[in-house]
């Protein structure tokens, strides 16, 4: 008898056939969310990170893209559009905000999401892009097709989400968002993410979702 196993959220769910247009996003917290969730890489399980250090909270669902990676190829490409140097990503998934006009009250789940733009964000000097997205079929939000329909306050909020959330005004901020790009420039970065994530951790589109999905040495 076959045993079947969760899918690692990472590794064993696939990004979806029509990526980058439509693309498959883990959420895995939402703007309710008093603590700050992200997956345990080793696990696959969700963990809690920290609380929510100050008043500021996610003004979207958040989580990342299946089988991305940020590394030398979304870097390359951060640097050639800001014109700094930047020689490596943050090692991470590639994170992605979802917008939707409804209420989703928790995160560990996955929905398909259609990416609109993005924020070019540096951490410390590595590349920590943040795709911006719609959620597929949302009433409201789908007449957004590019981050250029998006009222400029909403950019804004999450602009001063992502600067503000890691640190004290009395701190200095290793958090830099240099642009804001549209839809096109957020496909070539799901691109990049995708090439980075087969470099390091190889083509796993093979193993079957609903079992385990790479083998634990694999992961970061």
């Amino acid at each position: 008898m076959t045993i079947h196993y969760r899918a690692h959220p990472w590794h064993g769910i696939d990004p979806g056939n029509e990526h980058p247009s439509v693309v498959t996003a883990f959420i895995e917290i939402v703007p309710s969310d008093t603590v700050k969730y992200e997956i345990d890489k080793e696990s696959g399980y969700l963990k809690i990170d920290r609380p929510q250090k100050y008043s500021n909270m996610i003004p979207t669902l958040y989580g990342f893209i299946p089988r991305t990676y940020c590394a030398e190829s979304v870097a390359a490409y951060a640097a050639l559009k800001s014109g700094k140097k930047i020689t490596k990503g943050d090692g991470d998934p590639l994170d992605i905000c979802v917008l939707s006009e409804r209420n989703v009250t928790h995160g560990d789940i996955l929905l398909q999401a259609v990416p609109i733009g993005g924020f070019r964000m540096l951490d410390g000097g590595e590349a920590d892009d943040k795709i911006i997205a719609v959620m597929k079929g949302d009433e409201f939000y789908r007449q957004w097709h590019d981050v250029s329909n998006c009222p400029p306050s909403y950019i804004d909020r999450l602009k001063h989400y992502f600067l503000t959330y890691k640190h004290l005004p009395s701190e200095q901020n290793a958090c830099e968002i240099t642009h804001v790009y549209g839809r096109e420039e957020a496909h070539e970065v799901i691109r990049r993410s995708m090439l980075d994530y087969k470099h390091h951790f190889g083509d796993i589109s093979s193993f079957k979702t609903g079992k385990i999905a790479t083998p634990i040495a694999a992961v970061k």
